[in-house]
């Protein structure tokens, strides 16, 4: 047996470039989510302002996501990429000018609107580009380095976007360090070179038909939609990021500098389980791996929610993000390598409508119910809620708990329509 190649992905040109672009684009994406929400909450101490943010952000993704992955699955996803990452570039420049003129809050959240709307367009594009970019038998390799080099922005993010709130004592800095670090990937993208694209089947077929086949090919995976069914009600409920400026400013009394390093917490549990996910051997008990990860996540909140103490709070989240790490290789690789390649933008989007679900509308969810019950309460209440769901999935489809190891899954050809 060939000894495994921890550095297989990061051999081709193409995947460096696109992970160095990634990783900017990341690394600002971090700086920017601090700032706003430090900037929402300092102006209205509302936490039912930090779950209309979830609300608004999540509108476009399930709205567009799906017209989205099809437009992915028949155009060029670079050149899609290419195209609506200016506007979002643009975007953000117009946010440092409405926060820098102290511009009412409606004015960001509609411009925010607008962001995420290009958003939505291009995410699906960017996640359906990477099995052009390296070989069958690399990708989850690939994925685990996505994941590893997606925290290690998460974790350097928030803690540049906190250190440079205490500095400026204002956000709009960190909203044009977004807006460049966005441009870097952007410049990234012009480089790529990816494997053609052959759409095989369902080129002349109705946008609607199209659509339905990459809902009808999830939902006859029982692996794919029990991932994204556990993954999305986990941190529908269980999710406490949308809370940290609470737990900053009110709880923990830590400031804006400590904002920081609780936001980069998760990506130091999340760095050092994606790091030893590549370069150990692939999971052989890949389900029930994913299963215990969600229910530590859930377990890991409930202990955040509680505490009182700064370092036990940072113990805490670093453990949501290493259980959460294991489940996004997880599910990333599912969707990755079961799915043909002529359908991973529709299969893509849907993923992201459950994302989309479960990260902004958790964020509502969370924002909301700190407004009438409180903070604490909602974070804890969230964690039980996790655990619990973890019970529900493992019982609904047990052929999760059979999952083995990743590296050995190949793409489920689609069923015909009527089966």
């Amino acid at each position: 047996m060939m000894p495994r190649d921890p550095y297989a992905a990061l051999r081709s040109a193409n995947y460096r470039l696109f992970a160095l672009g990634g990783l900017a684009s990341a690394f600002g994406g971090q700086i920017f989510s601090v700032a706003l929400g430090w900037e929402l909450y300092e102006r209205t101490h509302d936490p039912g302002a930090l779950g209309f943010l979830g609300l608004l952000q999540a509108i476009p993704i399930v709205a567009l996501a799906l017209p989205a992955g099809d437009l992915a699955d028949r155009k060029d996803r670079r050149r899609i990429l290419l195209w609506t990452l200016p506007f979002v570039f643009l975007c953000m420049l117009g946010l440092a000018w409405l926060s820098y003129k102290s511009a009412p809050i409606w004015s960001l959240y509609a411009l925010l609107l607008v962001e995420s709307l290009f958003q939505a367009v291009a995410n699906p594009a960017r996640a359906a580009l990477l099995p052009q970019l390296v070989s069958q038998e690399t990708l989850s390799n690939a994925i685990a380095w996505n994941t590893s080099r997606w925290q290690l922005a998460s974790l350097g993010g928030p803690a540049v976007g906190g250190a440079l709130l205490a500095l400026f004592h204002v956000a709009w800095p960190s909203y044009i360090i977004a807006a460049v670090s966005l441009g870097l990937f952007w410049f990234c993208v012009i480089f790529l070179r990816p494997t053609p694209l052959f759409i095989t089947r369902g080129a002349a077929e109705g946008i609607v038909h199209r659509l339905a086949a990459g809902a009808a090919f999830v939902r006859g995976q029982p692996l794919i939609l029990a991932a994204l069914t556990l993954d999305m009600l986990a941190v529908l409920f269980g999710g406490a990021t949308a809370l940290l400026p609470v737990y900053a400013r009110d709880i923990l009394h830590v400031g804006p500098a400590g904002l920081g390093w609780l936001r980069a917490a998760p990506a130091v549990g999340a760095l050092i389980v994606g790091l030893t996910i590549a370069y150990r051997a692939p999971l052989k008990r890949a389900g029930v791996a994913l299963l215990w990860a969600v229910a530590g996540f859930g377990i890991a909140t409930v202990v955040f929610g509680l505490s009182t103490n700064f370092y036990l709070s940072l113990l805490a989240l670093a453990l949501t993000g290493a259980t959460d790490n294991i489940s996004v290789v997880v599910r990333h690789t599912l969707v990755q390598a079961k799915t043909p390649r002529e359908m991973q933008g529709r299969v893509s989007a849907v993923n992201s409508v459950f994302i989309g679900i479960s990260n902004e509308l958790g964020a509502a969810e969370s924002g909301y119910v700190a407004r009438w019950l409180g903070a604490v309460t909602s974070v804890v209440l969230g964690g039980i809620g996790t655990v619990l769901v973890v019970s529900g999935v493992a019982a609904k489809w047990p052929s999760l708990r059979g999952l083995g190891s990743l590296e050995s899954l190949r793409p489920e050809e689609p069923k015909p329509a009527g089966d």
